[in-house]
């Protein structure tokens, strides 16, 4: 797809904008794609996502990324003017010479449906909207506009829920959409970006931006997180969000490490039965039990990943459950899992049983 010539400010003397230039240097830093592969650019109309539409499109009219770029826009039904949003977007889409992806879902619906808060409901049907997108267009890269406020918000939820260094460690620049997936999700914006970049670059653009009031509403807990328990935290460390995102990568070497470590311990207790081809997955309690508490259950966490497909309300209680039928003698005990499978100590072996047949990517 070409673009369009028509550009919303002309790029000053000395060439690309600073924040186009940090851009660059973090989408070079993290591996993505620098050629004609279709990119799609997740876009909620707000601030952060505007931000990292128009620079990917300073890039690639500066000639300094070749991409074709594929505006998605999910609108969750949960405001009366949520269609002005998409119409936004489309707007801002087409002036840029962009296709966009535009649908409408019932959030409130689905969170009913899959027993989930609105937080997780809104956040699942925007990725499931997102992997669809990406499918269909034989795109393998997805980019997200998370930023570095985004980052420390993540690591507080999850420190308040209790999260291993694994969870710890925030969101990564970029991963794996589902396991054994060929699509990536990317965060071009996550290492560096703060809310006050992406604001300054949009009035820079001359582009404004939709507000979406559910971000003000603290009966969410990251908006809470974000308005109360950040600025307490900044009254003690005025570079917090700094400090967070730090601990966050110092985490993700020691996750890093680890799960090398479980993939061994992983691949030593798997051992192809009969039973896999009845549905039943199995791992072998002995080599189990006798590794390191932390190695074990990062293992434990990495195989019902990539059983269930996802970590979808997969939390620290479970793998404690799990990670508890390891010991003793007993068989016969079970451990619930939250979409309905059990994993079950039988015969010297871990099985893992009742699961929805999962669809491959």
């Amino acid at each position: 797809m070409k673009t369009s010539n028509k550009k919303l400010s002309s790029l000053n003397s000395q060439g690309l904008s600073r924040f186009a230039r940090q851009l660059l240097s973090a989408w070079k830093q993290a591996g993505f794609v620098k050629t004609e592969d279709a990119v799609v650019v997740a876009v909620s109309g707000g601030a952060d996502s505007t931000a990292l539409l128009l620079g990917l499109d300073e890039l690639v009219r500066a000639g300094k990324l070749s991409l074709t770029l594929l505006v998605a826009h999910l609108d969750h039904g949960l405001r009366e003017d949520s269609k002005t949003d998409a119409a936004t977007v489309k707007a801002l889409a087409s002036r840029l010479g962009y296709k966009s992806i535009i649908r409408r879902t019932d959030v409130k619906k689905e969170a009913v449906a899959r027993n989930e808060n609105l937080e997780q409901a809104a956040r699942f049907a925007r990725y499931d909207f997102l992997k669809a997108v990406a499918t269909k267009q034989r795109a393998r890269l997805i980019v997200t506009a998370h930023t570095l406020d985004d980052q420390a918000e993540t690591v507080l939820l999850r420190l308040l829920r209790g999260s291993a260094a694994e969870g710890l460690s925030g969101m990564e620049a970029v991963r794996q959409l589902e396991p054994g997936s060929a699509i990536e999700i990317g965060r071009p914006l996550v290492s560096w970006a703060r809310r006050s970049d992406v604001e300054d670059y949009c009035r820079s653009q001359q582009v404004k931006v939709c507000s979406d009031e559910m971000n003000q509403d603290e009966g969410f807990t990251r908006v809470r997180v974000r308005k109360q328990l950040l600025p307490l935290m900044q009254s003690f460390n005025n570079k917090i969000v700094d400090t967070l995102a730090r601990t966050a990568g110092l985490l993700r070497e020691d996750a890093d490490a680890l799960t090398v470590q479980a993939e061994q311990l992983l691949l030593a207790a798997s051992k192809p039965t009969e039973a896999e081809l009845n549905g039943n997955r199995r791992l072998d309690v002995k080599l189990m039990a006798v590794a390191p508490a932390a190695v074990r259950r990062r293992a434990l966490r990495l195989w019902l990943e990539r059983e269930r497909g996802h970590l979808r309300r997969l939390e620290m209680v479970h793998l404690v459950a799990i990670d508890r039928l390891l010991t003793g003698t007993q068989t016969g005990r079970r451990a619930e899992l939250p979409d309905g499978g059990q994993v079950t100590r039988k015969r010297g072996w871990l099985e893992l049983n009742g699961l929805p047949t999962r669809k491959k990517s």
